[in-house]
């Protein structure tokens, strides 16, 4: 490998705004890129990956640290990068050959260069004799050829992928990725470097020569692995199913004890702690089948095949169960507590009161019942308790929290909501109860 160093990141930070609170997206990002390497950032929805990636590219600037390209600091946009997005981003109206001729003319190249070049480039992806084509006339997977020919065009010397395949059919995303590895390893592209954003662990695996692992709350890197597998990789082979075991295993994290774990109360000393976005009949279809799984611990990249989950998906039902207490991870492994398993073999309103009695011990739910107690007649609109949660969240997440609240209470019996007035209140027998812990 090229040991040049294209890319570095020293301790960027990215954080905004809202009201009278800062919040934090990115926080100390420090990372290099050298030329040679194809790197994937991998991690959950809201860790920063994207935000990264537009810094990177000079389209956002960093709130904190500093982004250099080949050691002089990055000012505006990176001439030397260039960005292929999820969306096609394809003009409808131009053809196939105008769509990736349109990024030379904007860097000044004359006519009688962009034709030939943007011809040889549609050829190289696999795009000859649909030169004359429309954007309407093609699949998913060859209007993201035509992204990658477009981005090719301007011979960056760094090629950033936003989730390229992420809007692609299962059959065209893999093709896509075999199509793009191919020019990749023979050298076939005109770049030194590739940096991929990715939630798909396999994604990252089956493609990157180094993974990048990332957090969120804030988003940060957690880990930086090499890839020393040979391509073309193959996804039954024991070492990769070992590296994408770990980097399952990296994600999930380990349990802590239950006072880490459930966090602080909004307006208390520490983080206050989020609820998962998730529906309860997926946390129960999740304790059945780990109830009826052979081994008492289950390999968390087993249970991401079995149940066909993404891991967006899978990673907050995991932070569910966690939290209230029905399974425990360790070393990517997860396993039934006595708790989850009483919840699992319980009737429906034995399931609804030994969930009741775990949210109670969640401090943002005592919080919340402490409003409802001190509102008249115990209850307040969600307006009110949104705008309270926006002193812990960014307002997109305090929406989420506060539905998290309203699905988990309606569910547990303890809270009722009138979708018409948008009204959250007490169960009338939960009022004069002790609400603290159960």
């Amino acid at each position: 490998m090229n040991e040049e160093k294209l890319l570095e990141l020293d301790k960027v930070g990215q954080s905004y705004t809202s009201g009278a609170r800062t919040f934090v997206a990115v926080q100390d990002v420090s990372l290099t890129v050298q030329a040679g390497e194809f790197v994937a950032l991998l991690g959950p929805s809201g860790c920063g990956k994207s935000t990264l990636l537009r810094v990177i590219t000079g389209l956002q600037r960093p709130t904190s640290g500093a982004v250099l390209y080949r050691g002089r600091l990055l000012r505006g946009v990176n001439p030397h990068a260039t960005i292929v997005f999820q969306t096609f981003a394809l003009f409808p109206w131009l053809s196939v050959v105008d769509n990736v001729e349109i990024a030379l003319k904007a860097r000044g190249i004359t006519a009688d260069i962009r034709g030939p070049r943007a011809v040889e480039l549609l050829d190289r992806v696999g795009l000859d004799g649909f030169e004359n084509a429309y954007p309407r006339e093609l699949s998913g997977g060859m209007r993201q050829k035509v992204g990658f020919a477009r981005a090719m065009a301007v011979e960056p010397e760094l090629l950033c992928l936003d989730e390229p395949f992420s809007a692609l059919d299962v059959l065209s995303a893999e093709s896509l990725r075999s199509d793009l590895l191919e020019l990749w390893t023979s050298g076939n592209i005109p770049t030194q470097a590739i940096l991929l954003v990715t939630h798909n662990i396999e994604e990252a695996v089956l493609m990157a020569s180094r993974i990048v692992v990332m957090d969120k709350e804030p988003g940060r890197i957690i880990a930086d692995l090499a890839n020393p597998l040979p391509y073309p990789r193959r996804r039954k082979e024991a070492a990769f199913v070992q590296l994408v075991d770990q980097v399952y295993g990296l994600l999930a994290g380990q349990t802590q004890p239950e006072h880490i774990e459930a966090g602080t109360a909004p307006g208390e000393a520490g983080r206050t702690r989020s609820l998962p976005p998730i529906a309860i009949q997926d946390l129960a279809g999740l304790l059945e089948h780990m109830n009826v799984v052979a081994t008492p611990q289950i390999d968390i990249y087993q249970l991401a095949g079995d149940l066909a989950l993404s891991l967006d998906h899978l990673l907050s039902l995991l932070d569910a169960v966690e939290l209230l207490g029905f399974a425990t991870i360790v070393q990517g492994d997860v396993t039934l507590t006595p708790l989850g398993k009483s919840f699992v073999e319980a009737g429906i309103l034995g399931r609804k009161e030994l969930f009741a009695a775990r949210i109670r011990r969640l401090p943002i739910f005592q919080w919340l019942f402490a409003l409802l107690r001190a509102a008249e007649p115990h209850q307040l609109e969600g307006s009110v308790v949104k705008a309270a949660l926006e002193l812990e969240f960014p307002p997109d997440a305090a929406e989420r929290q506060l539905s998290a609240l309203v699905n988990w209470g309606r569910y547990a019996e303890v809270l009722t909501y009138d979708d018409s007035n948008e009204l959250l209140a007490l169960e009338p027998e939960m009022a004069g109860a002790d609400l603290s812990v159960a």
